[in-house]
């Protein structure tokens, strides 16, 4: 069997369409001195057409200090992480999350009862830029302690089949954060590639630590919602066109024919604020 860093390693390194490692490269660029790797995740992995699709990465930097200067950006990311941006090259869209390495490593593990970075990098992601090898290691060792903090924050079902737990598990950290998607949408993560599911649940399952204990997802659920609104707040001032960006996720995602109004561009925070309790009325966002 293999090892979970090495099943790690392998898939971190798998191909990429040459415009997302470019695009990665060009990100880095932004932040000389500070940019030490670039990872690409989310649906767009299983795309073979990128034109017209919001592109998803993390930027992982040594410090906030070092990405931003004395800017506020640093120290909102430090309070509220990530902070998100919006970027484009050569007709493709992104957006950006930016954490420090030591977050990466701290937000991937049992340490926080935030699911939003564990949940994601449990799922298949590829490292499309790095600085140096260091970095590389870094990276692997932070993305290789999500799949045992997922698992281990759901716990295991006696009699339950291992494709069933690592759907059970992603239907919890869904059901903590605000989204736009159906509630379908966590077995879909599974339903996409089981036999990857399979390869690594035994190798998670034989990394979580000894003791380790399941989740309390009631008070996650609870400090999750909160986060969530946080983080929405402090997007309405770091993330340019963010309210229509939330707008277009909401609409694809649930179905809805939401549009925004010229005073809501305007006032992105005060929109953000009086939408979400309506979607959330509606069901559009849970």
């Amino acid at each position: 069997m293999s090892s979970l860093t090495q099943l790690v390693t392998e898939e971190l390194a798998q191909p990429v369409d040459p415009r997302v490692r470019a695009m990665a490269a060009a990100l880095a660029a932004r932040y000389p001195g500070a940019a030490r790797a670039v990872l690409f995740y989310g649906s767009c992995l299983r795309e073979s057409q990128l034109d017209g699709l919001m592109l998803d990465f993390y930027l992982i930097v040594s410090d906030y200090r070092a990405a931003y200067g004395k800017s506020w950006l640093a120290r909102a990311n430090q309070l509220v992480p990530p902070n998100v941006f919006p970027f484009e090259q050569d007709g493709l869209i992104a957006k950006f999350a930016v954490l420090s390495e030591a977050d990466f490593y701290r937000l991937n593990g049992p340490e926080t009862r935030n699911v939003s970075v564990w949940a994601r990098f449990a799922q298949p992601a590829r490292l499309v830029w790095s600085a140096d090898a260091d970095a590389e290691a870094k990276a692997v060792a932070a993305v290789a302690r999500a799949a045992p903090t997922l698992l281990a924050a759901a716990g295991p079902v006696k009699g339950e089949a291992p494709l069933d737990w690592w759907r059970r598990a992603f239907a919890l950290t869904y059901s903590v954060e605000l989204r736009a998607e159906r509630k379908s949408r966590s077995q879909s993560v599974i339903d996409a590639d089981p036999e990857r599911y399979a390869r690594f649940g035994a190798a998670a399952v034989a990394a979580i630590p000894a003791g380790a204990k399941s989740g309390d997802w009631a008070r996650r659920r609870i400090e999750g919602k909160l986060l969530s609104v946080a983080r929405l707040a402090k997007a309405a001032f770091t993330y340019s066109g963010g309210i229509d960006y939330l707008a277009w996720k909401i609409n694809r995602h649930a179905g809805t024919q939401i549009e925004i109004k010229p005073w809501q561009r305007k006032w992105p925070l005060v929109a953000a604020l009086v939408l979400v309790p309506k979607l959330l009325a509606k069901g559009a966002v849970r």
